[in-house]
């Protein structure tokens, strides 16, 4: 299978896209954790799901509500998959917890803890599209963001959300 990665130009620092052709496969920030911009790629930066993908991510980070997605593709194993399926209905500008898609989970039948949960998300591989920064610990601490919490807390501004009460996971104070 191709490979082919782009690049984006964020207010919150560079973040790379990888598509396999047809849908976006990967979006990250650069150097995040689970950082998938090392495999060996083309480079093609005006291919038409990148272009679309910039549209959505111009949209986004003028704080506008993109009315669209581009087409996403996302590898994971089924537990990731019904995790990310999750992610992609939280409402712009809201928030849950890794226990409230956990008891989700559970609700339908599958086993399935808040750690679990966090690690699915924290591999998510197209982040801000599909928003696992809307996702908190017990109580609003801002844990685990694989792009660092500090681009966290700005997504989460960005989309009018009240982080007023959250907290931070060195101090575990309120913003």
């Amino acid at each position: 299978m191709n490979r082919y990665e782009g690049h984006y130009r964020s207010p919150l620092g560079s973040i790379t896209l990888a598509s396999d052709g047809t849908a976006l496969t990967g979006l990250w920030f650069e150097g995040q954790k689970y950082y998938g911009g090392e495999e060996t790629a083309h480079r093609e930066e005006a291919l038409p799901v990148f272009l679309e993908t910039r549209r959505w991510l111009d949209l986004y980070f003028e704080g506008r509500e993109p009315d669209f997605l581009p087409p996403v593709s996302l590898s994971g194993s089924p537990f990731q998959q019904a995790v990310w399926a999750i992610l992609k209905e939280i409402p712009y500008g809201q928030t849950v917890t890794y226990g409230d898609i956990a008891l989700r989970l559970r609700s339908a039948g599958r086993k399935a803890s808040a750690q679990a949960v966090g690690g699915a998300v924290g591999r998510n591989p197209v982040s801000v599209i599909v928003p696992c920064h809307r996702v908190l610990g017990q109580g609003g601490n801002l844990t685990g963001y694989a792009g660092g919490v500090a681009k966290k807390i700005a997504l989460l501004r960005l989309e009018g959300a009240d982080v007023s009460r959250l907290k931070t996971p060195e101090k575990g104070t309120a913003l």
